[in-house]
């Protein structure tokens, strides 16, 4: 039986989704042309060799390294590929330490004769969220090392690549190039029932097959509905906690208001005694969430504290 709610197509940028479409063998096809598209002619990736996602370093109390997706070009650079969902506090942290591992773990151990001629490292990050500082409108950032007196490239065989989803805002008749389609696709595909005209190369034909949910074997079924479970699961819990704070921040508005009001004059209090109460509902919400296990990254997205003010809730 199908459940509610399932679309036609899986959504690329859920974890089983981005595996199946991106990081199996079969379809590395999809890869090379997402990468060569997203490059445009910086880097021209001829062929990739799939690596362990997992980098545990050859120091071992260095911290593991386990990303999404990892790949080797065929001239041996090296490319990872991190989906993130929701707003990370260190995300930018995280990103830089994952190259860095990888950049640290090109010389052999034991080697003597090692002369520091690094392979190019890549990190694409594709985000469910924007960066606090970004501006609207600029979804994709590419970050190079670059001298800052002329905007030269100081070193070209590094680069973070960050694409914002949520600023992707283009309709499908405001596609002009094969990025812009690429783009739309990966954040469309989950709500779409018809394959649009304006996605009929080749390569998109193929993500539409293997995202078709009736192409999915029985474990493959059983492992795409339990992720749509556990989505759905966190998105009325999310609802829920909302909705909690808001009542308790209205109903301790009033008291303080009522409060205030007696002191500086009803209006003025009631106003005061509102944004107060809304910041003690708040608090209130978060002692909840973090008695009953909720992690801090949602009660941030769900409460508009930062991690600090959690903490000292």
């Amino acid at each position: 039986m199908e459940m509610p709610g399932m679309g036609r197509f899986i959504d690329p940028l859920s974890d089983f989704g981005f595996k199946r479409i991106f990081g199996s063998e079969a379809n590395k096809d999809i890869l090379i042309d997402f990468l060569n598209v997203l490059f445009a002619g910086e880097r021209l990736v001829a062929d990739l060799t799939f690596a362990s996602n997992e980098n545990n370093g050859r120091i071992p109390i260095l911290r593991r390294a386990i990303f999404d997706l990892c790949c080797t070009g065929a001239d041996g650079e090296q490319f990872i590929i991190e989906v993130q969902r929701v707003r990370q506090e260190y995300f930018k942290d995280r990103c830089l330490y994952y190259s860095a591992s990888l950049i640290r773990d090109q010389v052999e151990a034991g080697g003597t004769n090692w002369r520091y001629d690094l392979k190019p490292v890549y990190l694409i990050g594709l985000m469910d969220f924007c960066f606090e500082d970004s501006d609207d409108g600029h979804y994709l950032h590419e970050i190079r090392l670059i001298k800052r007196s002329n905007g030269q490239v100081f070193y070209d065989k590094f680069g973070l690549t960050f694409i914002e989803m949520p600023a992707f805002q283009k309709k499908e008749s405001d596609l002009s190039t094969e990025l812009d389609r690429w783009l739309y696709l990966l954040k469309n595909l989950s709500k779409l029932n018809i394959v649009p005209p304006v996605l009929t190369n080749p390569v998109y034909q193929k993500v539409f097959r293997v995202a078709e949910v009736c192409n999915l074997n029985k474990e493959e079924k059983m492992a795409w509905d339990a992720y749509l479970k556990a989505k759905w699961d966190n998105e009325n819990s999310m609802d829920y906690a909302k909705k909690e704070a808001m009542r308790v921040g209205h109903e301790e508005g009033h008291k303080e208001g009522h409060k205030e009001g007696h002191k500086e004059g009803m209006k003025e209090g009631i106003k005061k005694g509102r944004e107060t109460g809304i910041e003690l509902g708040k608090r209130q919400v978060v002692k909840n969430m973090l008695a009953k296990g909720f992690d801090m990254q949602t009660i941030s997205d769900i409460t508009g504290l930062t991690f600090e003010q959690i903490r000292n809730a």
